[in-house]
């Protein structure tokens, strides 16, 4: 049997127009909504994953042209990453003032009408799944909210994508991470994970753009 190809798109930048590589793979994974990677990437999408929490998710919900952006309509399903009751147990929570001005801890109601308003098949990642996401980079899930970090949307639909794709059946491609960005995301902890699984199964990682740069940097 013929082995399949994955290819996961980070919203990092990328070295190069990789976009009829991506495209012609079996399943293509992406995150939120294009960044850096976009023209750059192809626009096939089986499974996108979108934090629904925070201002990133706001701001998505206030865009009129989000829901009719290329990437979304061409998700087959789209998955937001926090269960509500993993956010009120473990997630950020809006201050008082910011609660008077309409900030929200998580927008998942929202979220489910917009994209279900787009066309979109919606699931949502279950509370047991993120405190085992926390668990496999060696944190226990409380200490997430103690130490005031949380696992990247990246982070959980990388995990997600390869517990689903077995390694005996597919080989995959990962383009647009360099494992940085908000300061609470548990960076060190993902970029060390990512490292663990290479050795146990077939994933290749293009460089991002942004490790060209740093060791241009490093050169001077």
């Amino acid at each position: 049997m013929a082995r399949k190809k994955a290819f996961i798109v980070g919203n990092g930048p990328i070295l190069f127009d990789m976009s009829s590589h991506v495209d012609a793979c079996d399943h293509v994974v992406r995150f939120n909504e294009p960044k850096t990677s976009f023209g750059m990437s192809g626009t096939k999408t089986n499974w996108l994953f979108v934090c629904n929490t925070g201002k990133p998710m706001e701001r998505r919900l206030k865009n009129r042209d989000y829901p009719t952006s290329p990437i979304v309509q061409a998700a087959e399903l789209v998955f937001l990453v926090n269960h509500p009751l993993s956010v009120e147990k473990y997630g950020l929570k809006p201050k008082l003032l910011s609660r008077i001005k309409g900030r929200r801890a998580e927008w998942t109601w929202p979220a489910l009408m917009m994209y279900g308003k787009a066309g979109r098949t919606v699931a949502i990642l279950s509370p047991s799944f993120y405190e085992e996401s926390c668990r496999d980079l060696g944190l226990e899930p409380e200490e997430t909210l103690e130490k005031r970090v949380f696992p990247s949307t990246g982070y959980l639909g990388i995990r997600y994508t390869l517990e689903k794709l077995p390694p005996e059946e597919w080989d995959v491609e990962i383009a647009g991470f360099s494992w940085q960005g908000w300061q609470r995301h548990t960076w060190d902890y993902e970029r060390a994970w990512i490292e663990r699984k290479l050795a146990g199964r077939a994933i290749h990682i293009w460089p991002s753009a942004d490790d060209t740069r740093r060791r241009d940097k490093l050169k001077k």
